[in-house]
């Protein structure tokens, strides 16, 4: 790979030539603004007392979309101008509710206004803790109308966890879903005297509790309803509003360390909806599924940000359980998740094959190569032949339509994946069977979106080409660096971290890649570059995803370091290995014993040569251990969006990986 910061790896745009560079945040400087905020009793109609954070402006075309400058406006004037369209779609006693943009308006003024009785100031921190649902978008809209910064929390949080974030983002208010979530608050309540109160929003379980600093959403509802001229004095926060002002924190994962809260603007999110908008088709009439952590930013924008500009229906599943039962349900048009699902999706359906007939499994085999046949063509941005296209067709009637039915991806016109590697071969599949997956990439740092493919351009195992208006550049040490106006402030009361990041109004992305005719291409993380005792530079992220294609491995972590040779640690993925298993006769009685029977291990062994046979001598996996227990993101080993902690698994792991050396 060749990396240089000349000026033929750079990506630019024209429109980023005069655009003003975003500098440094100070977030001491943020911090003291806060405090002054929080001294004053009043929410104050004076910008000076919120967090300025923006030393330079942005280009101001660049962060105007419908003559709004904030998201907060732009969301107003939407939701009165759609009125009684629908917004939301919602299950209650199994049945699709639909709720309207003005019912979104209506409610966020309630909490907004509710907030405001209770004592929230501008600039004040508000942590949202729930599942995804309709109500978790009223608050976020809502207080971020009023000024007050939403700030999410991930479900899988221990009560530890959820007590750092709170302090750390120096929360005022705390928002539960249900008991399950207020009880790990009350686990921890002393460590977090800031917070002034905990409003709920489920009273199952909790109809006998009597606690003064708890209430009821239906409580807030009341109280915001109680405001006297609470719709003009919501609408006049509104106007206050400033591209410069926060419009959320979102905290990143902790793959590295305790988690940092990434402070985004106006000005950073509506300068990503601007310029991601500008490549991709999002239409009106657009039916889309709520799944993924709203706490992410991969979720914020698909089902927050891109919604109030465009108009489209977010249906909200009703658990990460009944995502695939819902997938059928919807039928959404435009469909977005991380690879471990799309790996789901593929291992379901390379199940089923495994139990067809002959002739039923001779005739997927047929469909499969015929649409492979068809969309590498198309991929390749070439035309396919009138053969191509007639046996495309022949066999999508027969077979492949079938198989989108199954899976609930019969109205999908573009279906998009991130927040990790995934692997080449589960996106040819999937285009194969008429589902196109275009990849993009992106961090919070970056409000979402740094590059991605389009139908109109896209190039075969790239991430994609950058937003408009930004600029992409490769480091001297293969790093990918980002300037653009959606390069995040800071991270909050961190500007140690920040400086680390921010340089130069660069933001240092920590991945490693190359970039080939205007498209990126990752080859992995800078912290998880592999140096063998031989001084061979090996990047995992490429081996991983080779062996993640297998329905057989839920994920993989390649070891190497200093070492003489590569090995790995895989975790299997249960419900194909235990079919596997109950097939072909092969006795277990939990996950530790499936994990260790000989026959699993020679079936994973079979993986993992496959695998071997594609890769550079330097880079085969020699030994492999498998870890013998589930993880979930309630483990430490494991994020939200269920990537693995590469450090966290080694240390946990040691001895396991010193038994392969």
């Amino acid at each position: 790979m060749t990396n240089s910061t000349d000026n033929s790896t750079d990506v630019t745009h024209p429109a980023t030539a005069d655009m003003a560079v975003t500098e440094s945040v100070s977030v001491a400087q943020a911090s003291a603004h806060m405090e002054s905020s929080t001294r004053n009793n009043s929410h104050s109609n004076d910008h000076n007392n919120s967090r300025k954070i923006r030393n330079a402006p942005y280009d101001h075309e660049l962060q105007v979309l419908e003559g709004c400058d904030t998201l907060s406006k732009l969301w107003r004037q939407m939701c009165l101008s759609r009125g009684e369209k629908i917004a939301h779609r919602e299950k209650a006693f199994g049945i699709w509710q639909s709720y309207s943009w003005l019912d979104y308006y209506h409610r966020g003024c309630d909490i907004g206004m509710a907030l405001i009785e209770l004592g929230l100031t501008k600039g004040d921190t508000v942590s949202i803790l729930s599942e995804d649902n309709k109500e978790w978008l009223y608050c976020d809209m809502g207080i971020c109308a009023v000024g007050g910064i939403p700030n999410g929390v991930y479900t899988t949080d221990s009560p530890d966890q959820l007590a750092y974030i709170l302090n750390d983002s120096q929360s005022k208010f705390l928002i539960v879903e249900n008991d399950e979530q207020l009880h790990k608050f009350l686990e921890i309540r002393e460590q977090t005297p800031m917070l002034k109160k905990v409003i709920v929003f489920e009273r199952k379980g909790l109809r006998s509790l009597e606690d003064e600093q708890v209430i009821f959403l239906d409580e807030l509802y009341a109280l915001g309803q109680s405001v006297d001229n609470a719709l003009e004095r919501f609408g006049s926060y509104i106007d206050q509003s400033t591209a410069n002002d926060i419009r959320t924190l979102i905290y990143t994962s902790g793959t590295t360390g305790d988690p940092k809260g990434a402070i985004l603007t106006h000005a950073n999110v509506m300068f990503g909806l601007k310029t991601t908008t500008e490549v991709i088709e999002v239409l009106p009439t657009d039916e889309q599924l709520c799944f993924l952590p709203l706490c992410h930013v991969l979720e914020r924008v698909v089902s927050v940000d891109v919604p109030i500009h465009r108009g489209c229906i977010v249906n909200f599943a009703e658990s990460t359980e009944t995502v695939f039962e819902n997938m059928k349900e919807v039928s959404p048009n435009t469909f977005t998740a991380v690879p471990r699902l799309w790996e789901k999706m593929y291992a379901s359906i390379s199940n089923m094959r495994s139990d067809a007939s002959a002739f039923n499994g001779w005739a997927f085999d047929q469909a499969i190569k015929a649409g492979h046949d068809h969309a590498d063509t198309i991929m390749a941005g070439k035309t396919p032949t009138a053969g191509q296209r007639l046996r495309y067709e022949f066999w999508d009637k027969l077979v492949l339509r079938k198989i989108r039915d199954l899976i609930g991806m019969t109205n999908v016109r573009r279906a998009t994946t991130g927040a990790a590697p995934i692997s080449l071969d589960i996106i040819r599949w999937f285009h194969a069977i008429g589902v196109p997956i275009y990849e993009g990439y992106g961090m919070t740092e970056s409000t979402g979106v740094i590059s991605m493919n389009t139908q109109d351009a896209q190039m075969v195992g790239s991430v994609g080409k950058p937003l408009p208006h930004s600029q992409v550049r490769i480091a001297d040490n293969g790093e990918i660096l980002l300037k653009g106006g959606n390069v995040f402030a800071g991270y909050w009361n961190k500007p140690d971290k920040t400086a680390d990041d921010l340089r130069d109004g660069w933001l240092h992305t920590g991945d490693v890649g190359e970039i080939r005719d205007g498209y990126i291409f990752i080859t992995g993380r800078i912290k998880d570059i592999i140096i063998t005792a031989g001084g061979k530079n090996v990047t995992p992220a490429a081996i991983e995803s080779k062996l993640k294609f297998s329905p057989y491995i839920s994920d993989a972590v390649v070891i190497g370091d200093k070492r003489k040779y590569l090995t790995c640690l895989i975790m299997i993925d249960q419900e194909n290995v235990e079919k596997y298993a109950q097939d072909n006769q092969v006795m277990f009685s939990d996950f530790r014993s499936l994990c260790h029977a000989p026959e699993v291990i020679a079936l994973i062994d079979d993986v993992v040569q496959s695998a071997n046979a594609t890769l550079a001598q330097v880079e085969t996996i020699k030994r492999f251990r498998l870890i013998d227990v589930l993880l979930s993101p309630e483990d430490d080993e494991l994020t939200a969006t269920m990537k693995l902690k590469r450090n966290l698994v080694e240390k946990k792991h040691h001895a396991l990986i010193e038994s392969m050396y």
